[in-house]
């Protein structure tokens, strides 16, 4: 699965920046999505995904303020993001499987593949 992310950006604080995905994959919709962030020094983070059943998943810091979607006519997955925080700032990837459990949406390991990962930077 090649994935091909884009969207990403300078934002103000409490503005909204919608991150893409497309896939290039026949069965995109039998494939559990996931976003994960990371910033330098640190590990991988789970910001959301979307499994092939159409259920949502969040990581804590982000629910109520990000929604993940997807349209599998289009094989492309979004992430629409607001009220952006300063925090928030980090190099946004997706990721592709065709396996993930429920128990493990939110572990990188469980994605065998992944994006190039797009900069967002939210200013205070």
């Amino acid at each position: 699965v090649q994935l091909q992310a884009s969207g990403g950006g300078l934002v103000q604080a409490g503005g909204s920046l919608r991150l893409s995905c497309a896939a290039s994959v026949r069965s995109f919709s039998r494939y559990s999505m996931g976003w994960f962030r990371q910033v330098p020094g640190k590990e991988r983070e789970f910001v959301a995904a979307i499994r092939w059943t159409g259920h949502t998943y969040y990581g804590d810091s982000v629910k109520g303020r990000f929604t993940i979607s997807r349209d599998n006519a289009k094989k492309t997955v979004y992430l629409q993001m607001n009220s952006l925080k300063p925090e928030d700032t980090a190099v946004y990837y997706c990721a592709a499987d065709g396996t993930v459990i429920v128990g493990r949406v939110g572990t990188p390991q469980a994605y065998d593949s992944w994006g190039q990962g797009t900069q967002v930077t939210v200013s205070s």
